[in-house]
């Protein structure tokens, strides 16, 4: 279920435009009505904003709404297509790899930055992994020495993963070791922020599943807004991120009690 923008949340053309697309490539498609009633903006409005996304070459419309371009060959491909700031998320799941231990359980969140991480934890053994994202899964999979559970759920193309209440109620009977997390953006208000509503119950059950949980993001993610809100990062305990972050989101990171763990 969609919910609405707030309607102080006041949006330029272009900042609107951009939130759209951010939800369309989080979801994979996205139906005039409902962004309508998100944004609260008329529906030709946003049938405006859908031409000019995709004369930009993003999407293609369809009668009443319209669907990301590259999706098709997202899914049939099994790759994410955000692969920027590929060297800084090869450098966090390097140093996230050190907080786990042989034995571990696990659970992996969908997203790039925690692909990166199961890429690599092939040099652990006995590990027992969750996990909400097929591309993952098919990596971990692959590994006999790794017991490896999968949500159900809503299937998102554009990300590969399960979402939804399904998805939600897997994570709520588990109890892990760690979680790592991924996030959509880092707000100027310390909350976690995500292109989609539908995600954010996911991410409520995996963090109280956990003993310990690891956000792993970029630099580039601190400052930067998506629609939802998961709520402030003092419910994290560790962040994991590049040497590119402000002071300013280190400070007040550190005022919170979150450790901060720079590489």
């Amino acid at each position: 279920m969609h919910k609405k923008i707030r309607k102080n949340n006041k949006m330029l053309a272009n900042e609107r435009r951009n939130k759209i697309l951010e939800f369309i490539q989080e979801d994979g498609s996205a139906r005039v009505k409902t962004l309508s009633e998100m944004f609260h903006v008329s529906e030709p409005t946003i049938r405006q904003d859908l031409e000019v996304l995709e004369k930009d070459g993003h999407i293609v419309r369809e009668h009443g709404g319209a669907f990301l371009k590259t999706m098709s060959r997202q899914v049939s491909t099994l790759t994410l297509q955000h692969t920027e700031h590929l060297d800084e998320k090869r450098k966090i799941a390097e140093k996230a790899l050190e907080f786990i231990k042989d034995g571990d359980s696990l659970i992996l969140d969908s997203g790039s930055t925690v692909t990166e991480l199961a890429a690599i934890l092939h040099q652990k053994k006995n590990l027992t992994v969750l996990t909400n994202a097929l591309n993952i899964a098919l990596l971990v999979g692959s590994n006999p020495n790794f017991q490896l559970m999968v949500s159900g759920g809503e299937f998102k193309p554009p990300t590969l993963s399960l979402t939804g209440l399904k998805a939600a109620s897997f994570f709520e009977t588990a109890f892990v070791d760690k979680l790592f997390l991924a996030s959509g953006g880092v707000a100027q208000s310390l909350d976690l922020t995500y292109p989609s509503f539908n995600d954010l119950v996911v991410k409520r059950a995996m963090i109280n599943s956990a003993h310990e949980t690891y956000l792993l993001v970029d630099s580039s993610k601190f400052g930067k807004t998506s629609i939802a809100s998961l709520g402030n990062l003092s419910q994290i305990d560790y962040i994991i991120t590049d040497a590119g972050i402000a002071a300013e989101y280190e400070k007040r990171i550190l005022d919170l009690g979150v450790k901060l763990i720079k590489v």
